[in-house]
């Protein structure tokens, strides 16, 4: 029952869930409970909701761990070792039901989130832009506008029909956007999946036109930089939407705000995002320029994902094996780790690791090392996405082997692998340059949890792994199910 009513209710909208300092400004747990009338009365109750939105977008059961996690094993690069239901071997297996954990679970958080960000905006409406002053309202709507759109936009890629099957006009979600105190109040069509990408958009935009564009100089702005959004994170992100779209022109319209025209790539104006030479660096030192929104873990009770939710406890191998998780999910061997391409010189071979030999040979993710309980940050966005976006983007809005989307793709290439260095004669087709590029984001951002959007953005069949057969864009289980517990209480809500 509790998962019921979680996306829906709010423990008074007043509840603060963070502190004020550095490295707890993320908690996703109540520190101090304040009235529903007085959530909004001072700027330091305010800033506390504010901040607590990012405390709901990081729970392990969202962008904290499971929804980069599914984003990997619905894909095609893992293998399942446990069979175990609640980690999620139904969703690698590719046949979770309504009322599967998955399903359920991601739902409600993210819908929780939602309603967070709703409660807030209303609350911002009705006196407390008044309190903390227009600059400052400016700014926290915005970032609270960004937060629902990624929880927006990470819904989509589970629970809809891809943009391109019918050019989004298959049933989105349900599109609430106003904050729910009580019951009563969940019966709500399905908008188109056109519908809400717009509204996702309209928020970026918003945020894009609100937000800082960096944090003040100071012992805490690296980490601000990071761990709340600027106008890049608006930027970047709507990179990746339009991407998902297939809507290039546009991704290239926004790229080319924060990617220069030519290497070194960076980023002109606002945080001075650019790639991290090492990239071994971007797992390890957390906050580079290269990191332009990521989930913040530390060791206090509450700020780490939880139990059997770390990014670490499902891709590392346990301690027996010289790891650091629970060895959910070992990597295909007839996946990425298998292309020839993928020299053994490259730096993000570091972040395999192997046990066993002949028939019992495994290999594992070990980007996320971090011990119990899994202090990882969590990336959000990089911004060698950002390029790699844009390198896709000119490539298939122009249909030619275009010379800066080359030379993006080894801006990501050589950072990791300074033996291979491409050139427009490299390919015969633009189709050749266009399967580089994706080739590389699967290498770039293994267990980052695109994989699956990059599949089904593209209507591509998700290949067999193991004993988990193929999914078609026609076959149950390409999306899933809505929320069993959303159709109990949303009457004008259909399944998929």
């Amino acid at each position: 029952m509790k998962n019921i009513f979680k996306y829906l209710l709010i423990a008074g909208a007043g509840t603060i869930f963070v502190s004020s300092c550095h490295k707890d400004l993320l908690k996703p747990i109540p520190q101090t409970s304040v009235s529903d009338a007085s959530a909004f009365s001072t700027k330091s109750r305010i800033q506390s909701q504010l901040l607590s939105l990012y405390g709901s977008l990081k729970s392990g059961q969202f962008y904290g761990g499971r929804a980069v996690i599914y984003g990997d094993i619905k894909g095609d690069q893992f293998i399942n070792e446990t069979q175990n239901l609640v980690t999620g071997s139904d969703v690698w297996f590719g046949n979770p039901t309504n009322s599967a954990t998955a399903v359920i679970n991601l739902w409600a958080q993210a819908y929780y989130t939602i309603n967070c960000c709703n409660v807030f905006l209303d609350g911002m409406a009705s006196g407390g832009a008044d309190v903390v002053g227009s600059s400052l309202a400016t700014n926290f709507i915005a970032e609270a506008k960004l937060v629902r759109a990624i929880s927006y936009f990470t819904l989509l890629q589970y629970y809809a029909k891809p943009f391109a099957d019918g050019n989004g006009s298959k049933p989105g979600l349900p599109l609430r956007l106003t904050g729910i105190k009580g019951s009563g109040s969940s019966d709500l069509v399905r908008s188109s999946t056109a519908d809400v990408y717009a509204q996702i958009l309209k928020d970026l935009n918003d945020a894009e036109a609100g937000l800082p564009l960096d944090y003040p100089s100071g012992s805490t702005q690296a980490y601000n930089r990071i761990t709340r959004a600027h106008r890049n994170t608006a930027i970047a992100l709507k990179t990746r939407v339009y991407l998902n779209m297939g809507n290039y022109p546009a991704l290239i319209t926004e790229a080319n705000k924060i990617v220069s025209s030519s290497a070194p790539f960076t980023a002109a104006s606002g945080v001075p995002n650019t790639m991290q030479s090492d990239i071994t660096k971007v797992f390890s030192l957390y906050n580079t320029t290269e990191s332009i929104l990521s989930m913040p873990m530390t060791t206090t009770a509450g700020d780490y994902p939880g139990t059997q939710n770390p990014l670490a406890y499902y891709f590392s191998p346990p301690g027996s094996l010289g790891g650091v998780g629970n060895g959910e999910f070992s990597l295909n061997a007839n996946g990425i780790i298998s292309d020839p391409g993928w020299t053994v010189t490259d730096k993000r071979r570091l972040f395999i690791k192997q046990s066993g030999s002949g028939n019992s040979l495994k290999n594992w993710l070990i980007k996320f090392n971090a011990p119990s309980p899994y202090t990882d940050y969590v990336p959000v966005i990089r911004y060698s996405e950002v390029l790699l976006n844009l390198a896709e983007a000119r490539v298939r809005s122009t249909n030619t082997i275009d010379a800066q989307a080359v030379a993006l793709l080894n801006a990501v290439r050589n950072r990791s692998d300074a033996s291979t260095t491409y050139t427009v004669g490299s390919f015969g087709t633009a189709t050749d340059l266009i399967n580089a590029i994706l080739t590389e984001r699967t290498i770039e951002f293994l267990g980052e949890g695109l994989r699956n959007a990059d599949l089904v953005r593209l209507l591509q069949v998700i290949p067999a792994k193991g004993i988990a057969p193929s999914k078609s864009p026609s076959d149950a289980g390409y999306v899933w199910p809505i929320s069993s517990s959303e159709l109990a209480l949303n009457r004008l809500c259909t399944d998929n």
